[in-house]
């Protein structure tokens, strides 16, 4: 074993103290010894086989306090479910109305993911069945809640669909339409300008490392050796530069007209499914660097 193995893990158990105190999971009944096996749930999803400090810029970046509150609901922790409801009734049904638009919809459609949410199911084995088991922490709990919201809306209007016979439709004296295509709804202009206006204040380099890593999929073990310096140097950059580039695009789309809130949900999204054309931007004054060039070494 090498001698920076042995500082390495404990870096990581250093991290995973310090966000487990961040967290507040102990209040939620998660103990000290659990608290890991959560975050490592997270990191086999989006991170299998990722080095110990490719697994410490993850952990780093999870919403640890909301995930805490999420997996201890999930377990059944009652004290977690009323902080829960403190926190997040009203906004889904508030979320849910901007939905519906409609006050006696929304309210049923916020009461009708409550079940799922507090996990009234349960597995063979007896254990509970709770789907705010599936929330990670990537983004926000309040958007992805908004995100649950949206797909029970969508899935009642097509189970609504399929409950009205093809008879009974006939009968009515409506025609079947063709086939709709499904469309993409149109991102937001104010999200691509956020976007370019950051991305023009980065120098050359720092332009490199978040293509490589992020657009790319190369380590940071790659994105070292092209560079010439150790991993973990990179490691700091890279957290400071997508850190400093997040605030720039905030601080853009607020100038846009945007509340905070809608500008973090904007944000709430991988930088792969973001309409614009990120890569070609990132391109852009690396003064002809072939760092997209996958063959390049």
């Amino acid at each position: 074993m090498s001698p920076a193995q042995p500082k390495s893990a404990g870096e990581t158990a250093s991290l995973i103290a310090q966000l487990y105190a961040q967290s507040k999971a102990e209040s939620y009944g998660i103990s000290r010894e659990q608290f890991p096996a959560i975050l490592r749930s997270v990191a086999d999803r989006y991170a299998a086989g990722a080095s110990d400090i490719e697994l410490r810029a993850l952990y780093a970046s999870l919403h640890v306090e909301e995930l805490a509150l999420a997996r201890a609901c999930a377990a059944g922790n009652n004290a977690a479910w009323e902080i829960f409801l403190t926190r997040y009734r009203e906004k889904l049904y508030d979320a849910a109305h901007a939905i519906t638009h409609d006050d006696a919809t929304a309210r049923e459609l916020a009461d009708s993911i409550y079940a799922e949410l507090y996990g009234t199911r349960t597995r063979e084995g007896g254990e509970r069945v709770s789907k705010l088991e599936s929330y990670t922490g990537r983004g926000s709990l309040e958007g992805w809640l908004r995100t649950v919201l949206a797909q029970e809306y969508v899935n009642r209007y097509r189970a609504g669909r399929r409950n009205v016979s093809l008879e009974e439709r006939e009968e009515g004296g409506l025609q079947l339409p063709a086939p709709a295509r499904e469309e993409t709804p149109l991102p937001d202009p104010r999200l691509d300008a956020a976007i370019d206006g950051a991305l023009a204040g980065l120098e050359a380099e720092e332009r490199f490392i978040l293509a490589a890593y992020y657009l790319d999929g190369r380590t940071l073990a790659q994105v070292a050796r092209m560079l010439g310096v150790h991993e973990s140097t990179i490691s700091r950059k890279l957290e400071k530069v997508a850190g400093a580039l997040r605030k720039k695009v905030l601080e853009n789309l607020v100038r846009a007209g945007m509340s905070r809130r809608q500008a973090e949900e904007a944000l709430d999204v991988d930088v792969r499914d973001v309409s614009a054309d990120i890569r070609s931007r990132l391109a852009q004054e690396t003064g002809g660097r072939p760092f997209l060039n996958k063959e390049s070494p």
